[in-house]
Formats: C-alpha cells, sequence, structure tokens
C-alpha cells in the first residue's frame, strides 16, 4: 500500500518539475531541450531522484546540470506547493542518457541495415 502512495507521489513530483523548469530563469537551463523521464521518491519522502534528459552536446548536458542544481532550491519551492506535501523532497539530479543511447543505437542499425549488413533481409 505505501508502494501505491510512493509511486503517486513520484509521479506528482515528476509532474510539478516538468512544470517549474520551463520557469527556471538560469540560461544555462534554458539552452538546451530539457526534460524530467523519471523520478524516485525514498520512502521516507526526504529525497527525490530526478532522471533528466538533455537533447544536445554533452558540453549542454553539464551546463544544464550545473544550472538545475543551482536552482534547486526554487524548484524545492515550486514542487513542494505543486504537490502539498508537508516537507519538499531534497531534489538530487541525475543525467538520464538512455534516451541518448537509444537513438545513437537505432542510427547504427540503420546504417547496418542500409550498407546490407543486416541479417534478415533476404530477398
Amino acid at each position: 500500500m505505501a508502494s501505491n502512495r510512493i509511486d503517486r507521489i513520484s509521479e506528482e513530483v515528476l509532474k510539478a518539475l516538468a512544470e517549474s523548469i520551463r520557469s527556471v530563469k538560469d540560461p544555462r537551463v534554458q539552452n538546451g531541450l530539457v526534460s524530467v523521464t523519471h523520478c524516485e521518491v525514498t520512502n521516507d519522502l526526504r529525497y527525490a531522484k530526478v532522471f533528466i534528459s538533455v537533447l544536445g552536446s554533452e558540453e549542454q548536458a553539464k551546463e544544464v546540470m550545473k544550472g538545475l542544481k543551482s536552482a534547486s532550491g526554487f524548484l524545492r519551492r515550486e514542487v513542494g506547493h505543486k504537490v502539498q506535501l508537508r516537507y519538499a523532497p531534497e531534489l538530487v539530479f541525475t543525467l538520464d542518457t538512455s534516451i541518448v543511447h537509444g537513438a545513437h543505437i537505432s542510427e547504427v542499425l540503420h546504417e547496418l541495415d542500409r550498407e546490407g549488413k543486416l541479417g534478415g533481409h533476404e530477398e
């Protein structure tokens, strides 16, 4: 039962953060296309591990992460108001590179298919 509550709170924190990140004025955060891909709130509701995906270069991703860390107090306050928890969880941002890896794998497979090196398409 508690797991369902934690999952629901994690989802609410994710939605609130996705909304709040757009209002961050830091140019480092506004520079790249930033999205919140996943959020895990601890059972005691003290911490929220937030997975961030950045569409752009590795350098842009590092700058976005620095900007988010700098804006974490503002974002924590916003999440607290929107999710209506007694204490807003401390936000721990982690770069999620799974989308970039997936795109790279897709690109490699597409290239192999074009070159005819991918099996299964024999006619």
